[in-house]
């Protein structure tokens, strides 16, 4: 009978519910919290339902030592987070998002590109801030690329600079980037007049083959050579483009915007969400981190938006841009354009700026792999 009894003493010490903590609950209700909203609310949920899911799995409560938890060594979860924490995902990633990219509105307006600069400033503006909070500079560039909106990115960079934080920082960089319209529209109201939301645009020039086939080959090279640090994200993001617009790979363009982005993106999401280890993420780090994220998305939709503002004081009449588009110079593709179309819809129904607000899009996909680019080489 004492053998029954303790053999039962020690299963129930093996269960989740022996070793529950409320730290371990809190956890679970964000990640069931991420899967409603993305169901409900149809927010970013390629990303938030891979993301909860994982967040719930990584916070089932274990003894340690049976190879099972995320930062076990040799455990299967483990095996599949070296893809985040060497940073493997990221490239694969980008390479799909090539494979997705059209660049012709940005090839057809390259001054938009300058917006997509402009709202880089985020990033750094979160750099100091967090510097002034008591983050090590390699801790500081790490937190402040969730201003670029590039989950990937931000996953890619903080494996390098700060991989203790990587949890933290890579969901708030998703979550933030599944609350851009929630973000940008206050923003841009506020920052802009009646008059500039209704400003049309000229309609972009026809953009030929042969220059989508050389922009990628040209693109690469100029930024690569500026940062060669960044070339692992860059180079896959413009190769992928290559795929896409040479015309006679398509399947290959295929593979990467269908099937291994798709893999991928479970792979990431799921892996990141596990991270999330109650001991590990429930720290008052965290909490900076979000408001600093936060701050940095404000900051990169605030410059994209006056500099679009700025650049009016030069343009003539009829070559004015909508200011409503400087939110797109973010790289969170498209749901950024998407928030400029909306938005400027609600002021002239038949003023569609979607095929305009791309260009800054996919310019702030460049830029943000040039400026994690940039702090890898000044912090690595």
């Amino acid at each position: 009978m004492n053998t029954i009894f303790e053999s039962l003493q020690q299963f129930w010490g093996y269960t989740g519910f022996a070793n529950m903590t409320w730290q371990h609950l809190v956890m679970i209700v964000i990640g069931i919290a991420f899967i409603t909203v993305a169901i409900l609310k149809d927010w970013e949920p390629l990303l938030l339902v891979p993301i909860g899911f994982g967040m719930v799995i990584g916070n089932i409560p274990f003894i340690e030592g049976l190879k099972i938890g995320i930062y076990e060594q040799g455990s299967v979860l483990n095996i599949l987070y070296q893809g985040v924490q060497q940073g493997w995902y990221p490239p694969l990633i980008f390479l799909g998002i090539g494979a997705m990219t059209d660049f012709s509105a940005l090839i057809s307006q390259p001054r938009l590109m300058l917006i997509g600069a402009a709202a880089q400033i985020g990033i750094f503006g979160a750099y100091v801030a967090a510097m002034h909070m008591g983050f090590t500079p390699a801790e500081s560039g790490a937190i402040g690329i969730i201003g670029g909106a590039d989950g990937p990115t931000a996953i890619f960079l903080s494996s390098q600079l700060a991989p203790h934080l990587m949890g933290a920082i890579a969901v708030s960089a998703y979550s933030y980037m599944a609350l851009v319209p929630v973000i940008q529209r206050p923003i841009m109201l506020l920052l802009t007049t009646d008059k500039e939301r209704r400003i049309r645009m000229k309609a972009p020039r026809p953009v030929s083959q042969k220059e989508k086939i050389i922009f990628p080959i040209v693109g690469f090279i100029l930024t690569a050579f500026i940062v060669p640090s960044g070339m692992p994200l860059l180079g896959m993001l413009f190769f992928g483009n290559l795929l896409k617009e040479s015309g006679v790979t398509k399947r290959l363009a295929e593979t990467a915007r269908g099937p291994l982005i798709d893999v991928v993106t479970i792979l990431i999401g799921v892996t990141v969400g596990c991270s999330t280890q109650a001991n590990v993420f429930l720290t008052g780090n965290s909490v900076k981190i979000f408001a600093l994220g936060l701050f940095s998305f404000v900051v990169a939709t605030t410059c994209g938006v006056l500099f679009v503002k700025f650049m009016n004081l030069f343009c003539k009449e009829e070559n004015k841009i909508n200011p409503l588009i400087g939110n797109a110079g973010v790289s969170a593709v498209p749901d950024a354009a998407r928030v400029s179309q909306n938005v400027g819809r609600e002021f002239d129904k038949n003023n569609h700026l979607l095929m305009h607000a791309m260009a800054p899009n996919v310019a702030g996909v460049i830029g943000s792999a040039v400026a994690a680019g940039i702090l890898l080489s000044f912090l690595g």
